[in-house]
């Protein structure tokens, strides 16, 4: 029988056991071994059989073992610290606190998901757990951020194999009050609420949770409840289900509720209210529209409103390709705004520009949310620094008139959260452990004799967990016990363990190991120098392409022959990353580049002294050495289709292994020992850990971001702001008659010289106040396209004469040899700009422009 209702029964803890409810409710445990070592002394059995989740774990408990843990003066001494120390964390002053200027008073950080520990299954794979560490390295930094997304009631999916290894999802029920999660309550001890209007007169209502991830609190917004009817209950079923309109409702609540949830969440606690709003990809772009209606509501128009949003706003693209993109139907979004549903005080159409494809090749039926992201942030960033190049190129068309070089998108290469990724086995290694996670200082007094019992260890840690997730993974797929009993000889932990775990879109290449399948099966089964492979990861479950790549592999890891060396594990999760990431010795990752516009595992991986094997993409193009790894030569010339690219690919991937990888892991010196392979250990402990830390990028975000739109959103007083609208509006009238009439040519052209330039220009009603004359010079190609090219602000040098023309001149420095050119523009000039490209407009050299609008000289 089923029970029809479903409820938690707390537990009432003995008095001297009460600070385990405030140890439990702070996910911080999740990342801070004492006190998890802490919940594991209550019961370590319990603490094995929950997941590691204290929530449970004290739900679980007998009274009789609390009883004696109250009498048990060495646990309550423990107890007592462990408290004590999360008091000070919560509390005290950290690096945030000591910037200088004035930073932020907080930001607001928006992601559809969440990874911050398996104890709240909120996250699918790296956007979200990338938003975890974002938030976890915040709280450790003091940055006060407020972490804002959905609860979805079944998370994403749990993954299991068929028989015939076809991907199955299940969808089990996540009870918020099962969950480390309090609901946000009201003065009068009332849920707090946020409420959306639907089209027809329906209302979209949601409560509002929060879970403390150290000193940062997470609101997430839930869409179950009774008010509601069963299309707006469902709304926060699952992450990434459903069709276009169940998205954009999700995408809707995050960010026009996401907005009020922070505003209640401020009001409610006295929290100071964000100067900064971020957007984590596109899904939240809504939440500059929300505060554009704010603004209009304080007596804004929608052009100063929009500048005021802007001015404190930071968007993160994460896509480097345009299907990757969130697009709905024009007609479908403009159902939901307006005067019948949600914003009715703003005018459609102005949303709908927002996020329209005015470039060439876009399509006039769709709403593109980074686009409406681009279009609200006045900041923007990509997530590596070849990601950032990628993203400039791909949204070139938003700033016509530009080169993708000069797109005002930057980049913050991604970080992973050290507290949370270590093994404990690397922390316990060193001296005393002073040194924080990631730190090369830890590593110091570490013998190679050490480094290689440390790796051995993690490995057979590793062997041990995937047989057990093996056996468990046959038996569901209807294995008796006879036929699971090879699986106590899976793996062995003296082999070459290589570790794939991601998720399995078609770009990510889960197969592309079994391009040759002879040859990798000569690769597992050398009898002097084996291979052994752990692959896991998810296909999106309208994803049959990559199902069917998941099948393909399993498949061949069935095949008796090879079965003990290469395995597939079904449901990967933050669980087993944690013994994954540390067991492995090499981590491959083979996307088509540059499609991977990060991609954080292999930095996990490293943190725990495991070497890279990857394409030269996302951060391994930016920091790869051959100290920390090997680079898998893309073949991505314009020529190459994309059979013979994977083709060439796999074959470089293979010889890789074969020629370079297993001998040097096999390679052992007078002691034993493969002293060559742990020199690489050690550098990528030492050098290349400090750089993957997500310390060091919220850092980034902090100085290069969030400070500055701080400041931007402070100069952006309601007056400033339609002051800068008028302007932009001014300004875009009166482009059409700005020109560059004539630019001249000077002499002198040896390396030290310096031009005289002077160039005349027509400002027709802007006057130089408005603008900036620049030359761009620097060397130049066959083609004379200027390349890395300088600019030299150029001075008003007379006029305007009878005919409105402005004279303007200055000098340019011949600082290189070989074949030198330059060109003169006119750009809008305002102090309030973030970046001389924001506006759009430039104006450049007609072909007729005196003696040559762009001069060459060789």
């Amino acid at each position: 029988m089923k029970a029809i209702r479903r409820f938690t029964v707390r537990p009432v803890l003995p008095g001297p056991l009460a600070p385990l409810h405030d140890l439990a409710g702070n996910l911080r445990w999740s990342w801070h071994p004492a006190t998890r070592d802490l919940f594991a002394a209550v019961d370590p059995g319990r603490w094995a059989a929950c997941g590691q989740d204290p929530v449970k774990l004290l739900g679980d408990v007998p009274a009789a073992r609390l009883a004696e843990l109250a009498a048990d003066t060495g646990f309550l001494t423990r107890l007592r610290e462990a408290a004590d120390e999360l008091r000070a964390y919560l509390h005290g002053e950290r690096w945030f606190q000591r910037c200088d200027g004035e930073p932020p008073a907080a930001v607001a950080y928006f992601s559809p998901e969440f990874g911050i520990t398996a104890a709240l299954p909120q996250y699918s794979g790296g956007l979200g757990i990338l938003a975890g560490d974002h938030l976890k390295a915040a709280s450790d930094l003091g940055v006060p951020i407020v972490g804002v997304g959905l609860l979805y009631r079944h998370g994403y999916f749990r993954q299991s194999l068929s028989r015939d290894g076809w991907q199955q999802e299940a969808y089990p029920v996540d009870d918020p009050d099962e969950l480390p999660l309090s609901p946000l309550r009201e003065a009068d001890g009332t849920p707090a609420r946020v409420t959306l209007a639907l089209p027809g007169g329906r209302t979209l209502r949601a409560r509002i949770w929060q879970a403390r991830v150290g000193r940062v609190p997470l609101l997430l917004l839930d869409s179950d409840v009774e008010e509601n009817d069963g299309p707006a209950r469902e709304v926060t079923d699952r992450l990434y289900g459903g069709g276009s309109e169940h998205r954009l409702l999700q995408e809707m609540l995050l960010g026009i509720g996401g907005v009020r949830a922070v505003r209640a969440y401020c009001r409610i606690t006295g929290h100071p209210a964000p100067e900064v709003f971020h957007s984590n990809e596109g899904h939240a772009g809504f939440l500059g529209v929300e505060r554009i209606a704010g603004h209009v509501a304080a007596g804004l128009d929608f052009d100063a409103a929009l500048e005021a949003v802007r001015a404190g706003t930071v968007f993160t693209t994460h896509t480097p390709v345009p299907a990757g993109i969130d697009r709905f139907g024009r007609a479908l979004v403009a159902a939901h705004f307006g005067k019948d549903a949600e914003l009715p005080d703003l005018d459609v159409e102005r949303i709908l520009a927002l996020g329209a494809e005015t470039y060439p090749g876009g399509d006039p039926h769709v709403f593109n949310m980074a686009v409406m992201g681009l279009r609200l942030a006045q900041r923007a960033n990509g997530v590596s620094a070849l990601h950032g190049r990628v993203s400039r190129a791909m949204f070139a068309g938003l700033w016509p008139g530009f080169d993708a070089d000069e797109v005002p998108i930057t980049s913050v290469t991604n970080g992973v959260h050290a507290p949370t990724w270590v093994a404990p086995e690397v922390l316990r290694l060193g001296a005393d452990g002073a040194a924080a996670p990631g730190d090369p200082a830890r590593f110091d007094g570490v013998t190679d004799q050490e480094l290689w019992r440390l790796r051995r260890e993690l490995r057979g840690r590793l062997v041990d967990e995937v047989r057990e997730r093996l056996d468990d993974s046959w038996r569901r797929r209807g294995a008796g016990a006879a036929e699971r009993s090879w699986i106590d000889g899976a793996l062995d932990p003296d082999v070459l363990t290589i570790g794939f775990a991601r998720r399995v879109p078609s770009y990510k290449r889960l197969t592309l190991m079994l391009r040759d399948p002879e040859r990798l099966t000569r690769l597992l089964l050398d009898a002097e120098r084996p291979v052994q492979i752990v692959v896991a990861g998810k296909a999106h479950p309208a994803d049959d392409g990559g199902k069917r790549l998941i099948q393909e592999l399993v498949r061949f890891t069935d095949d008796p022959r090879v079965r003990h060396r290469v395995v597939f594990l079904p449901d990967y999760g933050m669980g087993m990353a944690r013994t994954l990431y540390p067991g492995c010795d090499v981590w491959l990752n083979n996307p088509v580049r540059p499609l991977e516009a990060c991609g954080t595992s292999g930095m996990k991986a490293a943190l725990n002294g495991c070497l890279n094997l990857s394409v030269p993409d996302g951060w391994w193009d930016e920091w790869y050495e051959p100290d920390f790894g090997w680079a898998i030569p893309p073949a991505d010339g314009t020529g190459t289709d994309e059979d013979r690219r994977d083709e060439l690919e796999a074959a470089a991937l293979y010889d890789l292994l074969e020629r370079r990888v297993t001998p040097l892991f096999y390679e052992r010196g007078p002691d034993g020992r493969p002293d060559r392979w742990l020199a690489m250990v050690r550098a990528t402990l030492t050098r290349l850990g400090p750089k993957v830390l997500a310390d060091r990028m919220v850092r980034a975000y902090v100085e290069r971001l969030y400070a500055p739109a701080a400041r931007s959103a402070r100069a952006l007083t309601p007056e400033a702001a339609r002051r800068l609208a008028a302007w932009k509006e001014r300004v875009r009238a009166a482009w059409p008659r700005v020109a560059v009439t004539y630019v001249g040519a000077p002499s002198g052209t040896a390396l030290g010289s310096t031009l005289d330039l002077h160039v005349t220009v027509e400002l027709g009603e802007l006057t130089p106040d408005d603008v900036e004359v620049q030359a761009v010079a620097g060397r130049v190609d066959a083609e004379d396209t200027l390349a890395r090219p300088t600019t030299v602000r150029l001075a008003p040098a007379g006029g305007p004469d009878g005919a409105g023309r402005w004279s303007y001149a200055g000098p340019l420095a011949l600082d290189r040899t070989g074949p030198y050119g330059y060109t003169v523009r006119v750009l809008p000039h305002h102090p309030l700009l973030a970046s001389p490209a924001e506006t759009g407009l430039v104006a450049v050299p007609a072909q007729a422009a005196g003696e040559g609008g762009g001069v060459l000289l060789r």
